[in-house]
């Protein structure tokens, strides 16, 4: 039971489109290498398609499923364990509350072994299960089988796969969904009609409303806006706010040559948005080097404990008793290049500008570094997209001073209520700085800061900084009898309001609290008071769709399918993230019969019912589980093997509108729920 924070959110607004599609993005490879000294070994190499990823065998228990591999076969002896070859990438995940171990690109599975008589031939079989992921969806877990025959003599050549049977005779069975038995055929293929229930044709809903549409290229935009607001505050700041009566001085020069002075200014806005733009590339470098670095980054303790102390550092000079400042000689050399006039000069004008009024900016482009770097796998685009908005609104800011100097006498003098703007600055850092150190807890599993304790001292700082707004509270650059302005009065309200939402988080509840904050608090079960209880939000779900159509048809009610999967991360944001939302656990609750088909169920099915599938190019699947059972359920009757799969029907079986997949916003769920409930209630 875990939480994204409200920038996660963002980078996780997708959808699906209408033709949803079943997906393989793992490809395999088996071979037999012979090492000699009658020493062989088998290795089965995967590829994956960008952005998709399988675990580790190695990843920690309840964080999704892991990697598997086993070789078998006549006159085969296994040398050791098998092992793993690839880059493994480690990545802390708020929905499991632990770390995440997976390959991306490719990996490799070798298991050593050796012929027992090694004068005659061995069969090699090699079985593999895993699950597949991306940042949107987890596919159901997947068991494939591969055959090989090695033989004594020589160096082993790719032989052609032969299977364990002959698969012309082998008889393959699958799951009748109609009435929950097994059909068997003589057939190597899989043939959909004998999975298929008759009525169901996704393709063909009842209606067409509540389609959630894709928002892929909200994520870039909503970056450059919050950068741009970022940019907006951070000229408020004492460091900033100074540097306008300098910049406007410098192009006062100028002034009486109007070409002049309108190219210098968009030269010198120009600049400014360069400067910032170009801090990010940097990041495009690493990444290239290292993809997956900035999760690396997001989920080292070390890190984020030096996050921590950073913002704690910058807070403690915002409320005054410090100073921070880059080394003089990097300013100097900067304002001396700005003497060399011309577009040299306002280079570093523009330069100057970024550099002295760093001590400020700082803590506000490290808020923005530290999201984006807890944010999705496109991270140094994001990051260039913040730092672009931060830029910008300076540029048009400065730009537009250094155009019409004139405009400086409309600007407040410095004064008392910088310094106020300085300190509420210092509070932020402080309620910010223990995000970090939350994630460091989390992250070494020691579980120290429960949620109760982050509610707590966030209460205390909303509360010293309401006590600041009314002047209760001072600091050492604030006057002795401050005035208390409408402002500061109407904020400090705020304060009070702020610090009463945060105490209902104290209050123990089955239902999230806080939603706003999600993300920013450790997660439920980090808790003094969590106590794991059985069901989904107090719900109680049907996880076989036979008895939810038998409920369904009493109820007279339709039935929500919700493909889903004990290890999928996605799957457990939409029920924390979505269904939790006021305006959707009660559709849930009493509108629906809600089936949720575990696609990694591992308990066993009936030894009469288990079976395999050739699926060709030597790839045998198995279906031994209940979890296999409605993978393939979903595959032949949705055409789609991802989850989260969400699906509306009629108790006779009928497609309401059109199915949805993955990770969603909470409008686009409430429009495919609200659709396919109303038209149900309107067509009985």
């Amino acid at each position: 039971m875990k939480f994204k924070n409200w920038f996660l959110l963002i980078l996780l607004f997708l959808a699906t489109g209408i033709n949803a599609q079943i997906k393989n993005p793992v490809k395999f490879k088996f071979t037999i290498n012979e090492l000699g000294d009658n020493q062989y070994e088998a290795v089965l190499n995967a590829t994956m398609e960008s952005g998709w990823h399988i675990y580790s065998k190695d990843i920690p228990e309840d964080t999704g499923i892991p990697t598997d591999y086993k070789v078998s076969g006549k006159n085969i002896e296994l040398i050791g364990k098998f092992t793993e070859v690839g880059k493994k990438h480690e990545e802390f995940s708020e929905a499991f509350g632990g770390t995440i171990v997976y390959y991306s690109n490719s990996a490799g599975f070798k298991q050593k072994f050796k012929l027992k008589d090694g004068t005659k031939p061995g069969d090699v079989v090699a079985e593999i299960t895993y699950q597949t992921c991306d940042d949107r969806v987890c596919l159901a877990p997947n068991t494939l089988e591969f055959n090989k025959q090695v033989t004594p003599k020589g160096a082993v050549e790719e032989a052609a796969e032969v299977p364990a049977k002959d698969s012309a005779k082998t008889d393959t069975a699958v799951v009748n969904p109609v009435k929950g038995t097994v059909i068997v055929t003589e057939t190597a293929k899989l043939d959909p009609k004998q999975l298929k229930i008759a009525s169901i044709n996704f393709q063909k809903p009842l209606t067409d409303c509540g389609v959630a549409t894709e928002k892929v290229s909200e994520n870039y935009w909503t970056y450059l806006l919050l950068g741009f607001i970022g940019g907006l505050i951070a000229l408020l700041t004492p460091c900033v706010f100074p540097m306008i009566p300098l910049t406007v001085s410098f192009f006062t020069k100028g002034s009486l040559n109007k070409a002049k002075g309108k190219r210098d200014a968009f030269i010198y806005g120009f600049f400014i948005f360069l400067i910032f733009v170009l801090l990010s590339v940097p990041f495009h470098i690493i990444d290239g080097i290292a993809g997956n670095i900035f999760n690396e980054i997001s989920t080292s303790v070390w890190l984020n404990i030096a996050f921590f102390i950073i913002f704690i550092f910058f807070a403690g000079s915002f409320f005054g008793y410090y100073d921070i400042t880059l080394p003089s000689a990097i300013a100097n050399k900067s304002s001396k290049a700005e003497e060399a006039g011309g577009i040299v000069g306002i280079f570093f004008m523009a330069l100057t500008l970024v550099i002295v009024s760093f001590s400020c900016t700082g803590p506000i482009l490290g808020s923005l570094l530290g999201s984006a770097v807890t944010g999705s796998a496109n991270v140094p685009m994001l990051l260039t997209f913040a730092l672009a908005g931060f830029g910008l609104a300076w540029a048009i800011i400065f730009g537009l001073l250094a155009l019409f100097p004139q405009a400086l006498q409309s600007l407040p003098k410095s004064g008392g209520w910088m310094n106020t703007v300085k300190v509420v600055l210092g509070f932020v850092e402080l309620a910010l700085a223990l995000k970090f150190l939350s994630k460091a807890d989390l992250v070494s599993k020691t579980f120290l800061l429960k949620r109760e304790l982050f509610i707590v001292i966030w209460i205390l700082v909303a509360l010293g900084l309401a006590l600041y707004l009314f002047g209760v509270i001072r600091f050492p650059h604030d006057d002795k009898k401050p005035k208390i302005s409408i402002t500061r009065k109407i904020l400090g309200v705020l304060g009070f309001g702020f610090v009463i939402y945060l105490v209902q988080g104290l209050i123990p509840s089955e239902r999230p609290k806080l939603q706003l904050l999600s993300g920013i608090l450790p997660p439920l079960n980090v808790s003094y008071f969590h106590d794991e209880k059985d069901g989904i939000l107090g719900m109680h779900p049907e996880h076989d769709f036979f008895k939810a159509v038998e409920i369904a048809k009493k109820e007279d009610k339709p039935i929500l399918i919700d493909f889903t999967g004990y290890g999928c991360e996605n799957c457990r944001k939409m029920e924390e993230f979505v269904w939790s939302e006021s305006d959707i656990l009660p559709i849930l609750q009493n509108d629906v019969v809600l089936a949720s088909l575990y696609v990694d169920d591992k308990e066993e099915l009936p030894e009469d019912q288990k079976t395999k599938i050739d699926l060709g190019d030597g790839q045998v699947k198995k279906v031994k589980t209940i979890g296999d059972r409605w993978s393939l359920f979903q595959q032949v009757n949705f055409n789609n093997n991802s989850q989260p799969h969400y699906v509306l029907l009629t108790p006779d079986g009928k497609v309401i509108n059109t199915p949805v997949s993955g990770y969603m916003p909470k409008e686009d769920f409430k429009k495919f729920l609200e659709c396919g409930v109303n038209y149900y209630k309107n067509n009985k």
